[in-house]
This record gives structure tokens, sequence and C-alpha cells, in this order.
């Protein structure tokens, strides 16, 4: 598999953002896609299942909020927390729409502990390739809580998916400045063309298997 910059992705997405092709709608159906397979492949039936997302300020943000809204209308029982200084707001609204719950007192509240507690899976939409290395407060603690979780689970639950990439890795050269601060997945879902730092130590082993979804970038193989 190659990998691609970051420069590389943003350039091949340029024009298909100004022709209006829906980019997030493909890579949020995907999402959810990846994420009901998965969680049928570990006996868990989406009617049945606990999602939490983790939410961040931008477009991963808004790719995570409009999966969870799909993963919703199939029957999931999703909670969202907002970890950015702002939230996608038609991603939101859709989430909203379609039953999720907002958990507004990450990263140390009861409602933040209960929900991922219960969850079956943990979405990390935090950052995708726009962002710096490394995560600042309230979704360092957030993160680092989810991943607490993860590392103390007994079995396969709660599934660890990553949008895109795993929020606080370098997409480039899969630096990590902060290793505890970042959610190790077991599933990265990433979205037109897999991005360079997945492929690189020490990010690689954070990303799990890696999901390649067509949303119809034109790159050079």
């Amino acid at each position: 598999m190659r990998g691609y910059t970051a420069g590389e992705v943003r350039a091949a997405e340029a024009p298909l953002l100004a022709a209006g092709v829906p980019l997030m709608a493909r890579a949020s159906g995907a999402l959810a896609d990846a994420v009901s397979a998965e969680l049928s492949r570990l006996g868990v039936p989406l009617h049945e299942a606990r999602v939490l997302l983790l939410v961040g300020s931008g477009d991963n943000g808004g790719d995570t909020l409009y999966a969870g809204a799909l993963l919703a209308g199939r029957g999931a029982d999703v909670d969202y927390v907002s970890l950015g200084d702002r939230i996608h707001r038609e991603g939101e609204a859709a989430a909203l729409a379609a039953g999720a719950t907002r958990v507004d007192d990450a990263p140390d509240g009861p409602e933040f502990a209960a929900a991922l507690a219960a969850a079956d899976a943990v979405l990390d939409g935090v950052v995708g390739i726009g962002a710096q290395p490394g995560l600042r407060e309230p979704a360092r603690s957030a993160v680092a809580a989810a991943r607490a979780r993860v590392l103390a689970r007994e079995g396969a639950l709660p599934l660890a998916v990553a949008v895109d990439l795993p929020s606080g890795i370098h997409p480039d050269t899969g630096g990590v400045p902060d290793a505890e601060g970042v959610l190790p997945a077991d599933l990265t879902v990433t979205f037109g063309a897999c991005k360079a730092g997945l492929l690189r130590s020490p990010a690689a082993e954070l990303a799990g298997r890696i999901h390649l979804v067509d949303i119809g970038l034109a790159l050079e193989p």
C-alpha cells in the first residue's frame, strides 16, 4: 500500500470539493459501514451496540458525527463528546436528529465515564490531517481515558476505530510526540488515500488494520 502526504491528499480533494462532490457523505457512509461490519464480526449486533464518538472541531469531527448519525439510524445507541473549541454544526444536527446523545462533562465527569465504560466501540475523530501531532486539553485527557479503557479491556471490546488516522500522530512522518495521548486503534478507516504516517513507525504500531475507502480522489498509483 502506498502512502501519501497530507499535502497530496488535500490537493486531490480540492477540485472535488470545488465541484461540490460530497466527500464527507462518502467518507462517513463508509465509516459507518466499516464499524457496523466490525461489530458484527465481533458478535455485537448493531441494534444492541453502544458507540462513543470522540469529536474534534474540523472535518474529521464532521465525518465522525455523520457516521454516528447513520449508526444511530440503524439502531445503535450513540453518545458523542465535543472535544474542540467548536463543533461541525450540520454533523451534530444530523447526529441529534438520529437519536444520538451529547455528553458534556468530559474528560472527568460521570456521564463521560459511564459512556466510556459502556461503549462497544470508540470512534476517534478528534483531529485529522490538518492538525499538528499532539492533542490539547480537554481532548488529550479524554483520549487518554479512552486509551486506558482499551488497554485494560478483556477481549476485543471496546473496539477502537481511528477516523482517517489516530489523533495525535503526524500524518506524513508517523511521529508520535505524546504516545500516552494517542488511542491505539484496532482499525483505522482512512479516506481516499493511505496517509504516509500510517505506514511509518511508531504510528504504524498504533493504527491497527488499515481499511482504505475510495472516495474518488485522483492520485497517482
